[in-house]
């Protein structure tokens, strides 16, 4: 590697990380997760406010693809950190609630998506029109489940009943789309690949009954009062690395094996363990992802955009939107969740965040997305994200008793969690 490309990358990163430091701590000042100014500092890197010519000599041809390895490391041990999180808990007294609210937050927004994509498709071609309906259908259902659990963790509503029926909620809605992504690109991929996406199957199978009492063994003598140790963290990482290898030679993103190897690790008993994964991943992430928002950023052109992309931007705001808002709601109004905490609960799951863009960058790859609906949909997700946290504060400036599953109230009433 010459001298004047790593003189440059070095730059780059410098660069990169300046603008999502400054404008993720202003997003906080403004009530905003961080991960909307880090998403706007690779927008305003690309070519939508400078010209071609500067965004072409601070990030040449021979510069992205090495910017792209560090983001696609940090995408994966970000898709790592996602499955860990992930608490089956959670899920624990609130199946029919969990249930309702998210077939209503996937099911609502996926079929009006599946009208928008016809509608798209007037206007932008595809080899693929099947899997490109469902995965317009799927773009709009998404939510950002590590996003909502920062938000809640803002607004103080983390350990309350309508913030574990949220993370209940967005879990199984995360689990949900990515397994319908996969899907999709088992679809696109070529005739030859095929055979090798049926091998999930047995790889799911490996990590649940060997891999994890392997890990469970091997992982949760350290987590006494220490701090796990340095090969506990090394083996999560080289884990989580290896499944996102070994999904990408099956023909599917390399997302759904660290995502996989997330969920397989030990829970009970390993919560010092897991805590102190996620701190040392968060730390690696925190310098990688905004790598990936600038490569994503950099694929973002709003300049060009003209009427007939303003009326498409409308319209898969107001799908993306009113679908995930009336679904939630419609479905946790269903399991008689009162009023208000059910417009919280549809307003916390419209959030969207990286996981869109991941999922966004997905599709850009496939060839489902140009670079004209890419920016379009790039655009919901930041404003989408960006709207949660005021929308929440306005529907719930005064938090309600919600009243807890039947199976998990305590024996005092008076003990019941507020939300």
């Amino acid at each position: 590697m010459p001298s004047h490309q790593v003189a440059l990358l070095l730059f780059d990163l410098a660069l990169i990380l300046v603008l999502a430091q400054g404008l993720g701590h202003l997003a906080t000042k403004i009530q905003q997760p961080p991960v909307v100014g880090e998403i706007l500092a690779g927008v305003l890197l690309g070519p939508t406010l400078l010209p071609g010519a500067i965004t072409d000599a601070l990030f040449p041809d021979d510069i992205r693809p090495l910017l792209t390895g560090m983001a696609d490391v940090g995408v994966a041990l970000f898709m790592f950190g996602v499955g860990l999180e992930i608490e089956r808990h959670t899920l624990r007294g609130r199946g029919r609630m969990t249930a309702a609210s998210a077939v209503g937050s996937t099911a609502v927004p996926f079929i009006l998506g599946i009208g928008l994509a016809y509608y798209l498709l007037r206007s932008y071609e595809t080899e693929h029109q099947a899997a490109f309906v469902v995965f317009i259908g799927l773009s709009v259902s998404v939510t950002a489940f590590p996003v909502l659990a920062r938000i809640l963790t803002d607004q103080g509503l983390a350990k309350t009943s309508l913030g574990g029926i949220a993370l209940a909620t967005a879990a199984v809605v995360d689990v949900v789309a990515w397994t319908a992504l996969a899907g999709v690109q088992a679809t696109v991929g070529g005739a030859d690949k095929h055979w090798r996406v049926a091998l999930i199957v047995p790889f799911t199978l490996v990590l649940l009954l060997v891999v994890r009492p392997l890990l469970r063994r091997w992982t949760v003598p350290a987590t006494g009062a220490a701090p796990a140790t340095s090969r506990v963290l090394v083996t999560a990482l080289i884990g989580a690395l290896l499944c996102g290898a070994a999904t990408e030679a099956m023909g599917m993103h390399f997302i759904f094996g660290s995502f996989l190897f997330g969920l397989v690790m030990p829970r009970d008993g390993a919560e010092r363990l897991r805590a102190d994964v996620l701190d040392h991943t968060g730390r690696v992430t925190s310098v990688l992802l905004p790598v990936y928002f600038v490569v994503a950023g950099l694929k973002v052109d709003l300049g060009m955009l003209g009427g007939q992309e303003m009326l498409q931007l409308a319209l898969i705001l107001l799908v993306a939107i009113v679908g995930k808002f009336a679904g939630t709601y419609l479905g946790a109004r269903s399991q008689r969740l009162p009023g208000r905490p059910a417009a919280a609960l549809a307003a916390l799951m419209n959030t969207r965040g990286l996981t869109e863009l991941v999922i966004l960058g997905v599709g850009l790859r496939l060839g489902l997305l140009d670079g004209s609906l890419y920016s379009l949909m790039v655009v919901m997700a930041v404003l989408t994200t960006a709207m949660t946290g005021p929308l929440l504060a306005r529907i719930y400036a005064k938090p309600v008793v919600v009243p807890q599953p039947e199976d998990q109230r305590e024996p005092n009433p008076s003990a019941a969690s507020s939300a």
